[in-house]
């Protein structure tokens, strides 16, 4: 277990101290700001963050002889891909980032491959829907305030939230909700560790889809939450969010061969069970409800 240094990454000078004073050797970089809606109303802070941040790292790196980072990245590089949604998406499509976050993060993959000139050599793991906790309930995601959709749906079945909301029903899907790939934490972290050693060849830089390679809509998800809290799930139907794709679905075929990576949890059911316990688990921080679960 290595030591905790609270810094920030966009001080330069503090990153490269701590790769010194930590005989670090390679980079995981997994700080930045996510939310897509927030990104709209603060697109100069997402930059500042996720493409600054990045920058500053870098630069630590070039100084200190670092030669590889692990870059987290997303799905929102793609944007909406053209077509009918049901085919999963492969690293090759045109990025096309449809809002700030997107095109943030896009900035970052860019910044990175642009260094392998200078020896730095980086994998971008594109994740799609991160969901779940540590299986044994020790860390999980306790957003202030929460955006995603899982988390959203389980505090609002032990009434520790307000009713979800389901935006949109009339999607081209086959309960006409969207669908998103859900690709649980804990193999999203196991990715992370063995890209660290990803042999790249004459290749100074990759970008790899992290996903289960099948998707669950947002009904299918309010079913696996009451499924594993016993409870019924308040929802409310509202209308479609501007820009929201109707499918997104990630081919994870590239990490399956060049990682030899597969999911460990590859089925919903298992992903919002993880994410029960760690919520009713003291550590989150909330007491849950007398006869909850």
């Amino acid at each position: 277990m290595g030591s905790l240094v609270v810094g920030d990454i966009r001080d330069g000078a503090a990153v490269e101290a701590c790769i010194r004073a930590h005989d670090v050797d390679a980079v995981i970089h997994f700080a930045g700001l996510i939310e897509v809606g927030r990104s709209v109303l603060e697109p100069d802070l997402f930059r500042d963050h996720n493409v600054n941040g990045v920058d500053a790292v870098l630069g630590a790196m070039g100084r200190t002889g670092l030669r590889r980072i692990v870059l987290s990245s997303t799905a929102a590089v793609y944007g909406r891909p053209e077509g009918d949604g049901l085919t999963p998406l492969v690293e090759g499509l045109p990025l096309q980032p449809i809002n700030p976050y997107g095109e943030t993060k896009l900035e970052a993959e860019r910044l990175v491959a642009g260094l392998g000139a200078a020896g730095i050599e980086g994998v971008a793991l594109r994740y799609f829907n991160a969901a779940g906790a540590d299986p044994d309930g020790e860390l999980g995601e306790a957003h202030h305030p929460e955006s995603h959709l899982i988390p959203l749906a389980i505090e609002a079945a032990l009434d520790l939230g307000p009713p979800l909301t389901v935006f949109g029903d009339d999607f081209p899907t086959p309960d006409g909700a969207c669908v998103r790939d859900y690709v649980h934490v804990s193999d999203l972290a196991r990715a992370h560790v063995m890209a660290l050693d990803l042999d790249l060849g004459r290749d100074a830089f990759t970008a790899l889809n992290l996903g289960v390679g099948r998707g669950a809509s947002v009904l299918e998800v309010i079913g696996a939450v009451d499924q594993a809290t016993g409870r019924r799930t308040p929802w409310a139907l509202g209308p479609r969010r501007a820009g929201d794709p109707a499918v997104l679905i990630a081919d994870p075929a590239v990490a399956r061969s060049r990682l030899a990576w597969k999911p460990l949890f590859p089925d919903l059911d298992g992903i919002v069970r993880t994410a029960v316990a760690w919520r009713m688990n003291p550590k989150f921080g909330f007491a849950a409800p007398d006869g909850a679960v």
